[in-house]
């Protein structure tokens, strides 16, 4: 993200890893597939991440970046999210794995496509010293929680002297290709992905940027200096992906008695399954729709464990789950609606 210096001075950017673009079966319609890619990269609710601070040498930070990571965690749960950080010991049991390689820029993957790397590799890095630096871990968070850059927003109308820009990042700190200048900078991101309908140039997700490179809007031509720390857009958008959860958000689910999903799109339900039976359950939702379901078993210290988890969304299947819960436990299914038909036409059962 950045270093907290003035948009005229050489600026340490993040440069995102790419990752190869969702290609959707034939029949899905557009309407539907924008509808899934608004919250494909985003959490269910409620989700508990972990995170892991990588021991090996080359990967190791100091003692005052571990610190600034840990409170840009407690600033966006400070928001009120409904989501949970814990740090926690080992890699294996982390979905987010920071390291601290020098020389090898600050990046993260974004939101839930941190799953799909491997259990021994970063999911985040930080490539200089950040022990003054907040903004940059905030920002890699962000990233982390689904949140895409901001200066890239197609709606932000943001028109480059490109080749100033590829130039500008071949020098020092950055040293970037074109490949990774385009990537990160020039490159408009799906309007499919972009939070709102305008652009906010103090997020905490925008680069600054030093004169000379944006062309329009004329009034950055002498460089954009976003204002640091999380904006009110920030601030609204994690709210509105992940609101604060309390008692009166969950329903029981008892066996075989289906309830109605009434969704609109990126909405949730969270339910409590207590069992009265040590046996295999099947879960799974019923209806033209595509959602996300995730079941967690709670602890007897009360933390939510992961125990499994189904996307069904771009298939004509429905998201189903298959586990042995045990008697005198509570578990806790949460499902996330991307899309469906109508919305009173997709529901849920437990049997």
């Amino acid at each position: 993200m950045t270093t907290p210096t003035t948009a005229r001075k050489k600026t340490n950017y993040c440069a995102l890893r790419a990752v190869p673009p969702r290609v959707f079966p034939p029949g899905v319609n557009l309407d539907r597939q924008r509808l899934i890619l608004v919250g494909a990269q985003k959490w269910v609710n409620g989700t508990q991440l972990h995170y892991h601070f990588m021991e090996d040498a080359e990967l190791r930070g100091d003692s005052g970046e571990l610190e600034v990571v840990r409170g840009a965690f407690r600033a966006w749960k400070d928001l009120g999210l409904g989501l949970e950080f814990s740090e926690v010991s080992s890699p294996l049991d982390a979905e987010i794995r920071i390291g601290f390689l020098r020389d090898d820029g600050a990046w993260s993957y974004v939101g839930r496509d941190v799953l799909g790397i491997g259990r021994n590799d970063r999911t985040m890095n930080f490539g200089w010293n950040i022990a003054q630096d907040p903004d940059t871990a905030l920002h890699e968070i962000g990233h982390t929680l689904g949140f895409p850059h901001e200066h890239q927003n197609p709606r932000a109308g943001i028109v480059w002297d490109e080749e100033k820009v590829y130039a500008a990042l071949a020098q020092p700190p950055n040293r970037w290709s074109r490949e990774t200048t385009f990537h990160n900078i020039i490159r408009k991101i799906s309007p499919d992905v972009v939070q709102g309908s305008t652009w906010d140039p103090h997020s905490i997700m925008h680069y600054p940027f030093e004169a000379g490179l944006i062309i329009d809007p004329e009034e950055y031509r002498q460089g954009l200096q976003p204002a640091g720390g999380l904006s009110e857009r920030d601030i609204s958008w994690a709210r509105t992906f992940y609101p604060a959860l309390g008692a009166s958000d969950y329903q029981v689910l008892s066996p075989f008695q289906s309830q109605t999903l009434d969704l609109g799109p990126t909405e949730q339900r969270n339910f409590l399954i207590r069992p009265t039976s040590s046996r295999w359950f099947t879960i799974q939702t019923f209806g033209a729709s595509d959602t996300v379901v995730v079941l967690f078993e709670r602890d007897a210290d009360g933390a939510l464990r992961y125990l499994d988890g189904d996307d069904d969304s771009g298939t004509a299947l429905n998201a189903r789950i298959e586990a042995r819960l045990r008697a005198g436990r509570e578990y806790v299914l949460r499902i996330r609606l991307y899309y469906a038909d109508a919305p009173q036409e997709t529901a849920v059962m437990v049997w």
